[in-house]
């Protein structure tokens, strides 16, 4: 029931006049004919695709699932049909390069898609979502014949890829993966190991699978610099199958639309991609993208929550609303109960500040790709290694807290699976986990990014926040301090950074969602439809709900470094 719609005009709202985009793209030669009504026409396009085609198959895929049998995964009902018409149809090419068999259109608009496919169903966007990644990483770092052979296939999306990392005793730590690459005499390499949590490692969607799999060739050092990345296919091009297997795939809590596999490499053969020893670099390129990705997943799936509890509220009636009366016999809308109201509005305010700053974060990358200011590729360059992992954290954590909370709305309606606001919680822990744990995101930014420069970075950053509210104002500067004391505490206790890690991700995020909000305020006008309850009840939430956890996690940080 309530199938998620996607509302493309709040997002080009947020894309054109709380960013100006059009007028950031066509600075870009790239980009020159790139205007608001072009990028408006593919973001209703996308809708509507999604809407119709992409969004209908989510239960199905949630209760039927994919299916193993001797090796092979068969994909739900309507999952194949839908990928392949998905493709062909330009979709995957988006971003691409026309000289890839691509749209050469901005990253923005392909990351707008993403966010609309993971709120229709998350598991069938699995597919797809490591394609842009794969893609950047042959093109960089491939060589020219498997360029010629590959790069077009999965630009387009006519062939899927995955990313082979994890393995049964390797999970974040990837310096401890064992699979083995022999170099064989014509310059492949039989490769032999296992890997685990392997997305599409086996399906029915496309005619062959491109595997990109991190291995170590002999006499390889240990530990991280001692891994390579090759790229080993489903079928070779004589039409031969690899001799990659698909041993079985997980029960899951969630995604059971996506088959989550564990591959088996026995003698594989494949060909390295870019440098010995340099694979971890190279696969970086995936995920990075994917980070991003897994940011717009959570803010797609707490859209998609808020949609069906918001639509629950506007339906059902329960008792008299506090300072409403009470004729007898009356009731209120659920959606005009203050307790109902404060959960809608604060996972509103929470789904329009990530679209700020996760459509924020894609425009940057179009500046590092395409500017030909250092200047401003630079700062480009700061903006996405600071705020990438903050989105990806605080994101995917309020996808399924929020969530939650947008099911506590239906009551024990939300707990059965008619309305399937079940369906999006479940579905959405796992973002708290993959492409680097919510606590791996904490590390990446205070201790190898933050602290590595003693925090100038980050000021920096904070200097590019323009603001004039006071009450912002103080919360960075308050955020300036607390990064002096830990810079200054950590050579005092080196297990600090690690321990406040997460509180300073989070209060980084809430500085980041009060510029957010700050911006969308700066675009309303008066004559806005619905003004007042669309944009001006959730900014009001901020303030009274989301933004006292600046506070408490201040608090924290202070306390643990003056303990030092």
């Amino acid at each position: 029931m309530n199938a998620y719609q996607p509302r493309t005009d709040d997002m080009q709202f947020v894309l054109s006049r709380v960013l100006n985009a059009p007028a950031q793209l066509q600075a870009l030669s790239a980009f020159a004919e790139v205007d608001t009504a072009l990028m408006q026409q593919v973001l209703d396009e996308a809708g509507k695709f999604v809407g119709e085609v992409i969004a209908p198959l989510s239960r199905d895929g949630d209760e039927i699932g994919a299916q193993y049998k001797d090796g092979a995964v068969t994909m739900p009902p309507g999952f194949k049909a839908a990928y392949q018409t998905f493709w062909q149809s330009g979709w995957p090419a988006l971003a691409s390069s026309p000289e890839d068999g691509g749209q050469g259109l901005p990253a923005v608009l392909e990351a707008m898609l993403y966010e609309m496919l993971s709120a229709a169903n998350h598991g069938w966007t699995m597919a797809p979502g490591l394609l842009h990644g794969a893609y950047e990483c042959i093109k960089h770092h491939a060589s020219n014949e498997l360029k010629a052979q590959y790069l077009e296939k999965v630009a387009t999306g006519e062939w899927l890829a995955t990313m082979c990392l994890t393995e049964p005793h390797a999970g974040s730590d990837l310096g401890l993966v064992a699979t083995r690459a022999r170099p064989q005499a014509d310059g492949s390499c039989a490769l032999s190991g296992t890997k685990i949590f392997i997305s599409g490692g086996e399906h029915d969607l496309t005619d062959n699978i491109v595997h990109l799999v991190l291995a170590r060739l002999p006499d390889a050092p240990p530990g991280p610099k001692g891994l390579s990345l090759f790229l080993v296919p489903k079928f070779y091009p004589d039409g031969q199958r690899s001799h990659a297997y698909c041993d079985r795939i997980e029960e899951k809590m969630g995604l059971h639309g996506s088959p989550t596999c564990v591959m088996r490499f026995d003698e594989a053969t494949g060909w390295i991609i870019g440098e010995p020893g340099k694979g971890l670099g190279a696969m970086f390129v995936m995920m990075n993208a994917a980070r991003l990705h897994v940011a717009l997943q959570g803010i797609g799936l707490l859209d998609a929550a808020w949609q069906k509890a918001d639509a629950y509220s506007q339906e059902r009636r329960q008792m008299r609303a506090p300072g409403r009366g009470q004729s007898a016999g009356e009731a209120d809308l659920i959606a005009e109960h203050p307790a109902m109201r404060r959960i809608l509005d604060t996972q509103r305010a929470w789904v329009d500040a990530g679209r700020v700053l996760a459509y924020r974060t894609a425009l940057e990358l179009d500046m590092i790709k395409h500017s030909q200011d250092a200047e401003q590729q630079a700062a480009a360059q700061r903006w996405c290694a600071l705020v990438t992992p903050v989105m990806k954290s605080i994101f995917t954590h309020q996808a399924f807290h929020g969530g939650s909370d947008c099911l506590q709305v239906l009551g024990g309606h939300g707990y059965v699976r008619e309305w399937g606001i079940e369906q999006i919680v479940r579905d959405a822990r796992v973002a708290m986990i993959y492409e680097g744990t919510n606590e791996i995101q904490a590390i990446d930014l205070l201790v190898r990014k933050v602290l590595a420069d003693g925090g100038s970075g980050m000021h920096a950053l904070l200097d590019s926040l323009n603001t004039t509210a006071p009450a912002a104002l103080q919360r960075q500067l308050r955020l300036r301090e607390l990064t002096q004391q830990i810079v200054q505490a950590a050579p005092r206790d080196a297990a600090l950074p690690y321990r406040v890690a997460d509180d300073y991700l989070r209060a980084v995020g809430l500085v980041l969602m009060d510029w957010a909000w700050q911006s969308i305020e700066a675009a309303l006008t008066d004559d806005m439809t619905d003004c007042a309850t669309r944009w001006r009840a959730p900014a009001a939430a901020l303030q009274h709900w989301v933004l006292p956890e600046f506070d408490m996690r201040c608090a924290i940080i202070h306390a643990q470094c003056q303990a030092v």
